[in-house]
This record gives structure tokens, C-alpha cells and sequence, in this order.
């Protein structure tokens, strides 16, 4: 028989160690510094995506040497110094969380040491105009910097590396995207599966404590302002439902050619890139140079400002840029440059759905393109409700909730029936089995993370 509880025994218990609270001012001071990190990282990503824009614009055919060159050494110094900084960071979260990763081998995914390198080498790619998101690596930068506080507490606590990873991971995103509710949904989807009730007040208030940090830095701003919904009739089903199956495609594609690209599957392009990583590099960042100046730097960097654009009515970009926006991102990611793929993957559903509003010649325009935005994004991660939380929180989308959540669970479903999910095909691939297994076989450090080639 259930009790009622005894509140001036339950107060005395809280109060009678004083190494418990001594823990939790522990890690919420970590969650604080996960939010600093995050603000730091999105402010230096800011200044040098400006200086770059400054390069093309004065002096345009220097792009054709610089990125190209800096996209080089970033993948030298990645796979010399940093392999676990490679790619996105949730892959790497997500192998870090797999129970069959022993705990010691755990800092070559997620540590203090490759937040920083990740904030670095990112910086980096966005100073060449690559096309790349901070968003993703904001989860393994302030991972990184909440695990680091397990060092610091007690033997017996009862907060474990797991929980403090997971409420990293979800605070990185409620501060990159200032969508503290995504940060919640994200920790349950994409990275834990489901919320223990004994992490659950961890994870909360080191999402709390993170966007506080970035809202103080930022303003309590929506990531693309207010969207301006039309009334949404019937005759908004056709064009919506063609939104939600074309991105469902696209983004199905993109993450079944992301998986074959990162994984190392058979190809003559992958044995070149497993044998040359660094000229590999060099010409694919040539190529993104090629595709930016054709389409006057539209397709440089993580393609919000285009976003931010359409969504206001001033910009329509035509397929054929978004189609090269596609490729540009996916190039960037096979170059092996750390660098995540949630702002470009927005990018690009923000044009399919303007495109599809140009072909139905009505007035829904940015209604299509927050469906597009969700669908795309929903069908690369195969997390509907991340996606469609992130884009409503982005665009302060909530009169159009039914909408965006329709998109971006008909684009999954049609996602799952062409591609794998990405961020758990990539995490299998680093601990070198399959998440879900019984047993997964885990590499050794070097196979997995430095001698492996083919790594992303």
C-alpha cells in the first residue's frame, strides 16, 4: 500500500548530505559552460562565415584556391589529430550511449578535448564557405563539456556519464536552435529512446540552464523571426501532400547516399577517397567552390540567410539551385569535414517547398516552405517529432502545428522505405556493429577512429 509522503522527513533527507548538492551545483555549473561553449561556437561560426562572404564578394575567384585548400587541412588535421571530431557529432553521441562501447574507450567520441577541436575544425569549414551546419555539432560540443563533470563527482552518485551525455546532447540543441522543447523531444527520439525518470529533471534543467546562457546572448529571438501563415484551406492538401512526398524522397536519398558515402561502401570513389583523404578533400572542396560561384554564394555556408529570405517573400531560388544545394552538402560531408547537416538539410527543404509554391501559383509560399523545411529534415533524420518541434519553434510556427507534424511524419514513412536511419547507420558503423544487436562487435580505438580509412 502506497504511502503518503512525509515532507519534514523527505526536506531532512535532502538536506543531510551536503556532498549531494555539492554534485548537482557540479553539473548544473557544467550546464551553464555547455550553454557558454554553445554561444561561443555560434558566434566565432558568425564572424568568419562573414569574413568569407567579404572574400567573395571582393575578390570571387580566390574562392577557387581558398576553400579548396582549407577544406584540405581540416581533413588533415582531423584524421592527424582529431578523428572523433569528424562528420556531425551525433553519430558520435549516439555511439558513445551504446551500452556495448566499453566506458574507457568512450573519450574518443565525446570528451572536453574534441569540443574544442570541433569548435575549431567547424569554425574552419565555415571560413571556407563550406556547406555545413553548427546545429549537430552543438550536441557532441556540449556533450563533451557535460561528461567532463563526471570527473568531478562523487563515486556514488547517482548521475551517470549516460544521463550527463543525453542532457548534453539535448541542451546542445535547445541552445544552437533556441527551441528548448526540440531539446527534449531530441533526447527522447534521437538519442536515449526514452526518458528515465531519474535523468529526466538532469536533462530539463541542463536544457534550462543552456538556452538561458544562449538567450542571454541572443535575445529570446525565433531562429528565421515569425512566419506570416495564410489561411490554410482544402486547397492547400494537394500542394502540401506533394511537399511532404517530394522531401520524403529527396530526404531519403540524401541520407541513403550520406550512408554509403561515410561508411565506406564499395565504389571506386571511396577507394580513392580511402587511399588519397586529403586530396580527395582538396577536390571536393573545389567542387563546393565551383557550385557557390555558380550560383552567386547562395549554396555557401548552412543556407540560412536564403531560408530567412524565402520565408519573407524577397527570394525564390529555382530547383536546379536547390538541387546543387543537395550536392554541395553531401560532398562537404564525404570530405570527411566536421561540420553537421540539420541547418543545410532545412536549407534544402526550404526550396523544395518554394519550389513546389512556384509551381502551384498560390499564396501559401511560407506555408510550403515550413512544411518542406520539416519534411526534409524528418526524412534525412528519420525523427519526425524533432523536426517538426525545431522548424515550429524556429518559425514560431504554431498555428501551422497539425501541418508540419502531417509533413514530417508522411516524409519519414517515406524516408524509411528507401533509406536506413542515418544517425544510427553512422553510430553502428563507429562501434562497428549494428545498434540494436544483441552483441555488437566494437573495434579497437585505432581500427575504429584512426588506421579505419574509410571512417567518416
Amino acid at each position: 500500500m502506497n504511502r503518503e509522503p512525509d515532507f519534514l522527513q523527505n526536506l531532512r533527507a535532502e538536506l543531510s548530505s551536503g556532498r549531494i548538492w555539492l554534485d548537482r551545483a557540479i553539473v548544473l555549473a557544467y550546464a551553464v559552460a555547455a550553454g557558454l561553449f554553445v554561444v561561443a561556437f555560434t558566434i566565432a561560426s558568425d564572424w568568419v562565415f562573414e569574413l568569407f562572404h567579404s572574400l567573395h564578394r571582393s575578390y570571387p575567384w580566390a574562392i577557387l584556391l581558398w576553400t579548396p585548400s582549407i577544406t584540405a587541412a581540416i581533413v588533415w588535421v582531423t584524421r592527424r589529430w582529431f578523428p572523433g571530431a569528424a562528420g556531425s557529432g551525433i553519430p558520435q553521441v549516439k555511439a558513445a550511449l551504446h551500452p556495448a562501447l566499453p566506458p574507457e574507450r568512450r573519450n574518443l567520441l565525446v570528451s572536453l578535448r574534441l569540443t574544442v577541436a570541433k569548435i575549431g575544425l567547424a569554425v574552419a569549414g565555415l571560413a571556407a564557405g563550406l556547406s555545413i551546419g553548427r546545429e549537430g555539432p552543438s550536441v557532441q560540443v556540449a556533450a563533451g563539456v557535460m561528461q567532463h563533470a563526471r570527473r568531478w563527482l562523487s563515486p556514488d552518485t547517482p548521475i551517470d556519464a549516460r544521463a550527463l551525455l543525453v542532457a548534453g546532447g539535448a541542451a546542445g540543441i535547445a541552445a544552437a536552435f533556441n527551441a528548448p522543447l526540440a531539446g527534449v523531444v531530441f533526447a527522447i527520439e534521437e538519442l536515449s529512446g526514452r526518458l528515465e525518470a531519474r535523468a529526466s529533471g538532469l536533462i530539463i534543467t541542463a536544457i534550462v540552464l543552456a538556452g538561458l546562457v544562449a538567450v542571454s546572448a541572443f535575445g529570446n529571438l525565433s531562429y528565421f523571426g515569425v512566419i506570416k501563415v495564410p489561411h490554410i484551406s482544402w486547397d492547400a492538401l494537394g500542394p502540401g501532400l506533394l511537399v511532404a512526398l517530394a522531401t520524403g524522397v529527396a530526404g531519403g536519398l540524401f541520407a541513403r547516399l550520406l550512408i554509403a558515402s561515410l561508411t565506406g561502401a564499395p565504389g571506386r570513389l571511396n577507394r580513392v577517397r580511402a587511399r588519397w583523404p586529403v586530396r580527395f578533400a582538396a577536390v571536393g572542396g573545389l567542387a563546393v567552390a565551383v557550385i557557390g560561384l555558380v550560383t552567386g554564394g547562395v549554396t555557401f555556408g548552412a543556407g540560412s540567410e536564403a531560408v530567412e529570405r524565402m520565408l519573407a517573400g524577397h527570394d525564390e531560388l529555382s530547383p536546379l539551385y536547390t538541387l546543387l544545394k543537395f550536392i554541395a552538402t553531401w560532398l562537404t560531408a564525404w570530405c570527411g569535414v566536421p561540420g553537421g547537416i540539420f541547418a543545410p538539410a532545412l536549407s534544402i527543404g526550404a526550396g523544395i517547398g518554394n519550389g513546389i509554391a512556384q509551381f502551384a501559383g498560390s499564396g501559401l509560399g511560407p506555408a510550403l516552405i515550413a512544411m518542406g523545411m520539416a519534411g526534409f529534415l524528418a526524412a534525412v533524420t528519420q525523427a519526425p517529432l524533432t523536426a517538426f518541434i525545431i522548424v515550429m519553434e524556429m518559425v514560431d510556427g504554431h498555428s501551422m502545428v497539425l501541418s508540419l507534424m502531417a509533413s514530417a511524419m508522411l516524409a519519414s514513412l517515406v524516408s524509411r522505405m528507401i533509406s536506413r536511419p542515418l544517425y544510427e547507420s553512422l553510430a553502428a558503423h563507429m562501434v562497428g556493429g549494428t545498434i540494436g544487436s544483441p552483441a555488437p562487435v566494437v573495434k579497437a580505438p585505432q581500427q575504429m577512429l584512426g588506421n579505419d580509412r574509410s571512417a567518416p
